[in-house]
């Protein structure tokens, strides 16, 4: 049976809990919750907390990586090496301030669009060439950057976050079930 590992990025602690940057934590949190797969601290062995489990028959590792987002390529290193899992088993759950806010997008590679933490993953594993869950959080109206990934949800997306979790859970599930290709068209259509 293959082994998946589906790595959300975000920050630790409450401070960024609810942001905009921290929506692939969300993602793995609500994954879990409808599988049924509980967190434990594992800083030794991947800097993260892990999740073991089976969603749909296949057996996935979530992983959410306790590095902060700048570092989280540590945890996603150490993850994979530590339990051999394939990079083509990969997938990387993150924030993409070039998406409308509630759009999910899949790609196979590509570069990091100045995201810190796709940076370092690319950086750790010395490739482009692992899979991204994308999910849109909008582009600052006006502002600094920062300030927008590290801000909270406006009360309408709060209303429509539901509808992007559930999104990007439907492409991750086909994504272990029919591959990469069926959750593109499904995601990406």
């Amino acid at each position: 049976m293959k082994r998946f590992i589906i790595t959300g990025l975000g920050n630790p602690g409450k401070t960024y809990e609810d942001t905009r940057h921290n929506i692939g934590f969300r993602i793995i949190k609500a994954l879990a919750k409808k599988y049924g797969i509980s967190f434990r601290p594992s800083l030794i062995r991947s800097k993260g907390s892990v999740g073991e489990g089976e969603i749909l028959g296949q057996k996935v590792l979530l992983l959410l990586p306790l590095t902060y987002m700048n570092e989280s390529g540590q945890a996603v290193r150490k993850c994979t090496s530590y339990y051999k899992i394939p990079i083509d088993h990969l997938m990387v759950v993150t924030d993409d301030v070039a998406l409308p806010f509630g759009q999910v997008r899949l790609r196979t590679k590509g570069g990091s669009g100045g995201h810190n933490g796709l940076k370092s993953i690319e950086a750790h594993l010395g490739t482009q060439e692992y899979m991204r869950l994308r999910a849109g959080v909008g582009d600052r109206e006006r502002g600094d950057l920062a300030d927008h990934v590290l801000g909270r949800f406006t009360q309408k997306e709060k209303e429509d976050l539901p509808d992007l979790i559930d999104q990007a859970i439907n492409a991750l599930e086909i994504w272990i079930t029919e591959g990469i290709e069926a959750a593109m068209q499904a995601a990406n259509g």
